[in-house]
């Protein structure tokens, strides 16, 4: 009896082993699923990326700028991943703003190496983002050739792409082919075209050729060059000349010559003064006799006594 339930207890065990097992076999697919699908990065949706590419526009590379606004059921604020080609080192600007044309914010970033890419990760708080890098541009030859690649990593309910054309260059072409030709207020030709909406994870290339012989960047070509102003008919007279004396005479201020005329008096006058003065020390000179009846002192030239009248002998 003891050897029956034993082996009872011991089927009910591995029946019971065996169905635990069979219903994790068959729950193991939507576990990896829902794993799979926890795990996943789903990267934002815009409604608008403009490209830009300007060939040689400050310096011997392209400047390729994103401008990109996020879709209105986009919760923010959104985190964004996009990845830079490797040779570009990695943004120079990344920048958010409230409107399309708004003013740029500066937007902290992390960066991480992803193969061929430099993949950057960003969070906007606003609907507006804007990224810029430099890629080069081999200028060893006359003929140039460029290539963009959007790497596609997120969708895009409508694109836009513009190439600036650089100054001096000829025989510019770009694919896709852009239709549209217009001047910016910088004086350089811009070509655009609308390319309707592109999907995520589809690469979209930009090739742009041209022919361009001077080295000088767009940006160096337009900076107006500084004037030589021409040299004067006659040459001024040199400073060490002497001046006429007429010149000097008519460049003395009007209150000069009363000024000199009073000056003259007041020496006149002193000179009259110190010459009676003289004259009155000749007549009073001390004296060297007395009179014999007054008994008066007597200059020298007195003949009769000033005081009595007497006869100064």
């Amino acid at each position: 009896m003891e050897v029956t339930l034993r082996r009872l207890a011991a089927g009910l065990m591995r029946s019971g082993f065996a169905s635990l097992l069979a219903l994790a076999m068959l729950s193991l697919p939507a576990l990896v699923l829902a794993q799979a699908g926890g795990s996943a990065k789903v990267n934002q949706r815009l409604a608008s990326l403009n490209i830009e590419i300007w060939p040689e526009y400050d310096r011997p590379a392209a400047l390729v700028i994103l401008r990109a606004a996020l879709a209105e059921g986009v919760k923010l604020p959104a985190t964004v991943t996009l990845r830079l080609p490797v040779a570009s080192g990695g943004p120079s600007a990344v920048a958010h703003s409230t409107t399309a044309d708004g003013n740029l914010l500066s937007l902290k970033y992390e960066r991480a190496k992803a193969g061929d890419y430099i993949a950057i990760k960003f969070e906007t708080p606003d609907r507006f983002f804007h990224v810029e890098f430099y890629e080069p541009i081999p200028t060893a030859d006359a003929a140039r050739n460029f290539r963009y690649v959007w790497p596609g990593d997120l969708a895009a309910d409508s694109v836009t792409v513009i190439v600036q054309e650089p100054v001096s260059a000829t025989g510019v072409s770009v694919e896709p082919r852009l239709e549209r030709l217009s001047t910016g207020q910088d004086g350089l030709r811009y070509r655009t075209a609308d390319l309707g909406p592109l999907d995520a994870g589809k690469p979209f290339p930009i090739v742009v050729r041209y022919t361009k012989s001077d080295a000088r960047p767009s940006a160096d070509a337009l900076k107006p060059q500084a004037s030589v102003a021409p040299a004067p008919a006659t040459a001024p007279p040199p400073a060490s000349l002497p001046v006429p004396a007429a010149a000097a005479a008519s460049s003395l201020p009007e209150w000069a010559f009363p000024l000199a005329g009073l000056a003259l008096l007041g020496l006149i006058g002193a000179g009259s003064i110190l010459w009676w003065w003289r004259r009155e020390s000749k007549i009073r000179r001390p004296a060297t006799r007395f009179c014999a009846k007054c008994g008066a002192p007597q200059t020298t030239d007195n003949r009769f006594c000033g005081t009595c009248g007497a006869k100064v002998n």
